[in-house]
Order: C-alpha cells, then structure tokens, then sequence
C-alpha cells in the first residue's frame, strides 16, 4: 500500500475515533441533563384561585393540567368530563384541596377507583369513612408521581411534621411516612382518621377501595365538605 493512501486510511480512522468521542460525549451530556431535570414546582396561590372570593374551577384545571403536562399524564376526553376539583369549602385552595376522578365507583359490586391530584404542598382534608348501609371504606394507596406525606391517627407521633395549614385547624393523624413512587399503603385501621399532603413537587396517586358512600365521609373539621 503506497504512503499517501495509508496516512488517508489513518486520517479517516482518527476522525472517525473523534466523531464516536463526541456522538459518546453529547449522548453523556443528554443523560446528565435528563437526571439533572428540575421537579415540578409550585407555580399558583390563592390569588389565582379566587375571584371575588370564589373558588375558581378553571383556574384549578389549569393549573393540574400544567402538573399533568410536566409529568406526562395523558389529560384524555374521560377526565374532560369527570374531573373534579374542590377546596371542600375551605377557601385555601392552595393549601387545602385537591383534584380526582371516579374511575369506578359501583355500589352493587363494592369497589372504587380513583385518582388523586394533589398540587405542591396540597393537603386533603383530615377525614374517616364510617359504615353507612354500605361498609366502612378500606382504600389503599399508590404514588405514581411526585411524593406524600401519608398520615394516620393510628402510631406513635412522628417527629419533624409538615405545618398544617391554618385554614385546617387541628388534626388527629400525628403518624406520618413519607410515601414515594411505586409504594402502596394501606389505611391502618378501619374507621380512622387519616390524610395526605403531597410534597414540594406535587403527586399524584392511585386509590383503590370498597365502594365510597359520601355519607360514610366525616371531617376533622366541621366546616369542610366534598
């Protein structure tokens, strides 16, 4: 083989070598980014959910829908009719309140799906199910995204609890675990109070239960309503 076509060869080789470095090196950085990927974070208050002291539903879509954009949550034709939103007549909605969906709730066959929306900070209320003509709701509970503080009347009190906002006022649930994506938990005991509150980047849960009758539904406080 002549000089000039060996050192041609050799050129080649070296910037083929030097084209996988960098395809390597950008394909490094991506991975890099992708982990580095800034959570969720709170973008609404209270002044975006009110108007003239009204609880404002668009406003409270608009910003689950951002929560559902961010996570990659399909916002499909069924949610557009079903979803809900409530401040369970608190007025703090930033603080306390949520999203959700029935998927099933069948009274005839005893069981419930739904979907919890919680934005960042979000508490639900403090509440029980009690036995009506139905049974006494058992639910379990799934993270899918972002993360909870998953409390229960039933433990010891954990130390270094969340605050809970003052619209709420006093809670019974002093046991707490922080609940991530992929963990299922079940409520303790039959009757007894319990809540979430999601974490600084949002969450969203799947529940699974018997059959819930609202009026099995009792609140910590006496002024909050589904």
């Amino acid at each position: 083989m002549k000089l000039k076509e060996v050192l041609t060869l050799a050129f080649i080789a070296i910037c083929g070598a030097g084209l996988a470095s960098c395809t390597a090196e950008t394909k490094k950085t991506e991975q890099v980014m992708t982990q580095e990927k800034t959570a969720y974070q709170k973008k609404y208050t209270n002044a975006d959910f009110y108007k003239d002291g009204k609880f404002d539903q668009e406003a409270a879509k608009k910003a689950f829908l951002d929560m559902f954009e961010f996570y990659g949550v399909p916002y499909t034709p069924l949610m557009e009719k079903d979803i809900w939103f409530t401040d369970f007549g608190l007025g703090d909605f930033e603080n306390v309140g949520m999203g959700g969906i029935f998927w099933v709730n069948d009274p005839e066959y005893g069981y419930f799906a739904h979907a919890i929306y919680l934005l960042p900070g979000q508490m639900i209320p403090e509440h029980a199910h009690v036995k009506t003509n139905f049974p006494a709701k058992h639910e379990s509970w799934m993270v899918n995204h972002g993360w909870v503080y998953n409390f229960s009347e039933v433990g010891d009190a954990t130390p270094n609890a969340p605050a809970i906002p003052e619209s709420h006022g006093p809670i019974k649930s002093t046991n707490f675990v922080k609940q991530n994506v992929g963990d299922v938990l079940r409520l303790k005991e039959l009757g007894t109070f319990h809540f979430m509150m999601a974490g600084p980047e949002g969450a969203i849960v799947d529940e699974w239960a018997c059959y819930h009758d609202n009026d099995g539904l009792r609140f910590t406080n006496s002024q909050a309503a589904l």
